[in-house]
């Protein structure tokens, strides 16, 4: 019922000219279990050689529900088709907060005002993680929703104190921009304050640039996102991703292909003593 999203750029080698271009990974993170859920996480990365809005429509094609991701532009399409109910990220309306608090260092300040207000929000969140949605619901609505009330007040104050162009009036305006989205989570257990859940889960995506340097192909591209999504997978349910291939590539000559779903990461990991410490 509810998805995680997110996107990064990658570079692909351009055929006949020895150059790069850039293409992108999107992943798709189901982790419900800050909200008590039983469901397996598992995460999903497809490629594409562009960032078109094309590309998550057809990603999410059959998907209704919540999807949780930052304020790209190309989720919209999947907004407006009714099927699909937005849910922004607290942590990207707070980074242009933190970018004029790290310039400035003023603790008085309408930036280190902002940031205050947003972290007395995730002090609530690690409350009740982990517990049921109906009861998160019940903590943030008596909790984070006055705060959340007084916050807004305070976001239009801003808007009066300080020039229309200044840096402070834009980090004012992104999340009045987007308020009934980034306050869906107070009504609904289900849905996470930010979505840290998808921007984990491209880390590893971060790190592989830097050692081998571009794909070969966009054939690459889509081989890449399959052995990420099986990496992935693995690792947010406790298991050794390479102990968890090794056995699949053992196994799986031999396996019918009517039970490949045995060999998921939630399924094989359950009786095999190569799982991760917690």
């Amino acid at each position: 019922s509810k998805v995680h999203a997110d996107d990064t750029p990658v570079k692909v080698l351009a055929p006949g000219n020895g150059k790069t271009r850039t293409g992108r990974l999107w992943v798709y993170v189901r982790d419900d279990r800050p909200a008590a859920s039983s469901d397996a996480p598992a995460a999903w990365y497809r490629y594409s050689p562009d960032r078109k809005g094309e590309h998550p429509r057809a990603h999410l094609g059959r998907f209704a529900g919540i999807l949780q991701a930052d304020a790209y532009g190309g989720w919209n399409g999947l907004y407006d088709s009714g099927r699909v109910t937005e849910a922004a990220c607290w942590a990207h309306a707070r980074r242009p907060w933190w970018e004029l608090y790290e310039e400035h260092r003023d603790e008085q300040g309408l930036a280190a005002q902002a940031l205050r207000r947003i972290q007395a929000l995730y002090a609530i969140e690690a409350d009740v993680r982990g517990q049921p949605p109906e009861l998160r619901r019940q903590h943030r609505q008596a909790r984070a929703g006055p705060l959340l009330a007084e916050f807004h007040a305070w976001l239009q104050g801003v808007l009066t104190r300080v020039s229309t162009k200044s840096d402070l009036a834009k980090a004012a305006r992104y999340s009045l921009a987007r308020w009934a989205a980034l306050t869906r989570y107070v009504d609904d257990g289900r849905i996470e304050i930010d979505n840290s859940a998808a921007e984990r889960a491209l880390r590893g995506i971060a790190l592989g640039r830097g050692n081998y340097l571009f794909m070969g192909s966009d054939e690459g591209g889509h081989r890449a996102a399959s052995l990420y999504s099986l990496v992935e997978t693995a690792k947010l349910n406790a298991l050794d991703p390479q102990a968890y291939l090794r056995e699949v590539l053992e196994r799986i000559a031999e396996h019918p292909i009517n039970r490949i779903d045995e060999l998921l990461p939630w399924n094989i990991g359950r009786q095999e003593p190569w799982r991760m410490a917690a």
